[in-house]
């Protein structure tokens, strides 16, 4: 159970704070809503509704939604650019997704490959893709749900204030939806960026998101090797 926990402390890890700081999430916004109600007059809600609301749901979709956009991105992007000096980037000259060769599939695979890897043909295909398909797909699925949530919200509030409901295509135009939306893909894109960049010239002793403390900056940590 040590080892166990040993090998996957880092998970753990973060799991543990999402965890925490979705309850922590869950409880302010339940106290922030049944004070709004009580500001204008209204009962309370419980605590089960108010976590199964789509006020609830639109909240924690918005954010899930930029998040794995970034990675996704992200991933994609660090197969096509390279940038000199991060540790976050292949070395320029490498460009692409790699002979099978380099990334020992098909009958490059070693014996202690994973199955799909050995097996070629379109398995192997799905295998290479396959951290890039989940991300997009959590991705578009949370972007869903935040369009269904928000939709709810917004015709909500069209219906306290006497306008009429719209539909789901107009809501995927409306500023509402690309208010929420974009708000956190500008910071997503800003935090990876900054990352690739700061990455050159700053370390971290002893992550591996750093490069060690004694590279040049123009050297990239897999050149290093």
């Amino acid at each position: 159970m040590r080892r166990a926990f040993k090998d996957n402390a880092l998970s753990l890890f973060f799991l543990a704070l999402f965890v925490l700081a979705l309850a922590g999430q869950a409880v302010a916004g339940f106290l922030r809503t049944n004070s709004e109600l009580a500001d204008h007059g209204r009962p309370p809600t419980d605590f089960g509704a108010f976590v199964t609301s789509s006020d609830f749901l639109v909240d924690v979709a918005e954010n899930w939604q930029s998040e794995f956009l970034q990675f996704f991105l992200f991933i994609a992007a660090t197969i096509w650019f390279v940038q000199r000096g991060s540790p976050e980037s292949k070395k320029p000259g490498d460009e692409g997704p790699g002979s099978d060769a380099d990334q020992l599939v098909g009958a490059h695979a070693r014996p202690d490959s994973p199955r799909w890897a050995r097996a070629g043909g379109w398995r192997t295909f799905v295998f290479g893709n396959s951290l890039l398909l989940v991300m997009g797909a959590i991705f578009l699925l949370s972007w869903f749900a935040q369009s269904l949530g928000g939709l709810v919200v917004l015709n909500e509030e069209n219906a306290m204030h006497g306008a009429a409901a719209i539909g789901w295509t107009d809501y995927l135009a409306s500023p509402d939806f690309w208010d929420r939306t974009l708000q956190n893909w500008q910071s997503e894109f800003l935090a990876v960026g900054t990352m690739v960049a700061f990455s050159i010239y700053l370390r971290q002793r002893g992550s591996a998101e750093s490069k060690p403390v004694g590279i040049p900056h123009h050297v990239s940590s897999e050149e290093s090797d």
